[in-house]
């Protein structure tokens, strides 16, 4: 069986690195990187670190406007599909990546594959959202990490190839906290000590590109009395820079973009999380540390059923009462599976 995976994300380098792994021990696997992430913290070090093959090609796309960005990669994917000709086009997630590899595919009657199928926010304002609809109604094979997910496909007419796998982003994480703790010197780099800190992530298009919600997150960052880790995604650092808000993380912990192993090492040593990331709210969750999710809805809304993390939105003394007020719950419910999607993955392509 032949394989082609699209990527272009680094959420996407750290899903695909467990299904890479056993789908090689008996198929063929040809990665493509559309180049979507092209920063080598970004990108290049999470391929040295989850043992993932370098991609076998690189498009280059780099950033752009939405529709320039996604018609560059859909010429490019094309291109090595006519080439390879693949039993099926495997994609991941929701950006425009996923999109591009689904649409390539589908319009050249190759099958498609998405994991993470049936996540929804029901907010079509966001791009990853119109991104995820799209990418399921052109799959052949769903592969959902959650109950939820599969009732949500089932709502809009989508029973046929769906598959609960559970998230393969656990699978991830456990092979990163064996190793994270020994490997990872990124705390005395930083300085900062365990419990002693707050990490911060921003980097979704709802709060970077609207300059009332960046500035109102900023603001609560600033005031918080913790001491914050900001790794600064390079769209919120050009955002920050055009609207003159350097003043607002002036006293912030803000460094460079980091590595998975990295940035597990410290989403395992904070005292919480504040984040509009999908993937570390799941990751967070997992490691038990407490999230502060700033969006107004999310698509891992078990989490937020069960305690540990709480929408806020950019809501500035919201953020702060939670932060200073958070009560740890008592029960964390298995969620989202048991650390074996990818074999159930690999055996849905298979059959």
């Amino acid at each position: 069986m032949n394989i082609v995976t699209v990527l272009g994300a680094r959420p996407q380098f750290i899903k695909a690195a467990p299904v890479s792994r056993v789908l090689r021990q008996q198929h063929a696997e040809v990665l493509v990187h559309t180049g979507q992430h092209y920063d080598e913290n970004m990108s290049d070090v999470f391929f040295a670190e989850l043992d993932l093959p370098q991609p076998d090609v690189n498009l280059g796309v780099g950033s752009g406007p939405h529709g320039a960005q996604t018609a560059a990669m859909l010429a490019g994917i094309e291109e090595v599909l006519l080439a390879e000709k693949p039993d099926w086009v495997l994609v991941y997630g929701d950006t425009n990546s996923t999109l591009a590899g689904a649409l390539a595919a589908a319009k050249l009657h190759i099958p498609v594959a998405h994991v993470e199928a049936g996540l929804r926010s029901f907010n079509r304002r966001m791009p990853e959202e119109i991104n995820r609809v799209l990418a399921d109604h052109a799959a052949d094979l769903l592969l959902c990490p959650s109950q939820t997910a599969v009732d949500n496909l089932s709502a809009e007419g989508l029973t046929q190839g769906v598959h609960l796998v559970g998230d393969v982003m656990a699978d991830a994480l456990l092979w990163a906290t064996e190793r994270a703790p020994t490997q990872s010197s990124i705390l005395e780099q930083v300085g900062v000590s365990e419990q002693g800190y707050v990490l911060a992530t921003v980097h979704r298009a709802e709060n970077t590109d609207d300059p009332v919600r960046l500035r109102a997150i900023l603001d609560a960052f600033a005031a918080l009395e913790d001491s914050i880790v900001f790794p600064i995604h390079p769209r919120t650092q050009a955002r920050i820079a055009d609207l003159n808000l350097k003043s607002q993380i002036a006293n912030l912990n803000a460094i460079a973009p980091v590595g998975y192993l990295d940035m597990v090492r410290l989403m395992q040593a904070a005292r919480m999380i504040l984040t509009d990331s999908g993937g570390i709210q799941k990751e967070a969750y997992w490691l038990g540390v407490p999230c502060v999710t700033l969006r107004d809805e999310t698509e891992w809304v078990e989490t937020v059923q069960s305690g540990w993390n709480v929408l806020t939105g950019a809501n500035t003394a919201r953020i702060m009462a939670v932060v200073r007020d958070f009560v740890m719950p008592g029960v964390r419910p298995a969620l989202y599976g048991d650390g074996q999607a990818a074999e159930r993955i690999v055996a849905a392509l298979y059959g």
